[in-house]
């Protein structure tokens, strides 16, 4: 530590309080800084391994993975149940209390009801029948138009008719 201080008393900057480090390094002529501790080791030669010691890793690697795919296939065909369409047990024992009791229905409330379900059997036929009647209307206003198209120039009629 004392080296330490006497190479920051060198130093033109104001002095720094230096943690005790083991690398020093100088970065400009005329300061010295104390730098970060790398504790690096030299590289480890690679050791050669026999190509047949790979290769038989290889193997068991790409035999595991093929085991797992056929385990994988092979659940794959069974279905899994879904517990969400299970009811829960407590919900069944009380149904009771949460079902309704059936309507008793009055005479002129069951004739109103059949009345409602003819009219809106009607309604939606009427529907239909004006719907038909519009698509027939188009294409009949379409043949006119052909015809015309035709009347004036049988090229223009071909280049119209035909389908692209």
């Amino acid at each position: 530590m004392s080296i330490l201080r006497q190479f920051s008393r060198l130093s033109i900057c104001p002095t720094v309080k230096f943690q005790l480090n083991r690398n020093i390094s100088t970065t400009s002529a005329l300061t010295f800084k104390i730098t970060e501790q790398l504790w690096a080791e030299p590289m480890k030669k690679k050791k050669k391994i026999d190509p047949a010691i790979v290769k038989a890793r290889e193997e068991r690697r790409r035999k595991k993975i093929e085991k797992q795919i056929r385990r994988l296939e092979k659940n794959a065909r069974q279905l899994k149940p879904i517990d969400e369409l299970e009811v829960p047990l407590h919900l069944m024992d009380s149904l009771k209390k949460y079902k309704r009791p059936p309507v008793q229905l009055s005479v002129e409330e069951i004739e109103a009801r059949e009345l409602l379900q003819k009219e809106w059997a009607r309604y939606k036929r009427d529907e239909y029948m004006n719907n038909i009647a519009q698509v027939d209307r188009i294409m009949a206003a379409q043949r006119r138009a052909l015809d015309r198209l035709y009347e004036e120039s049988e090229d223009l009629y071909n280049e119209a008719i035909m389908v692209y």
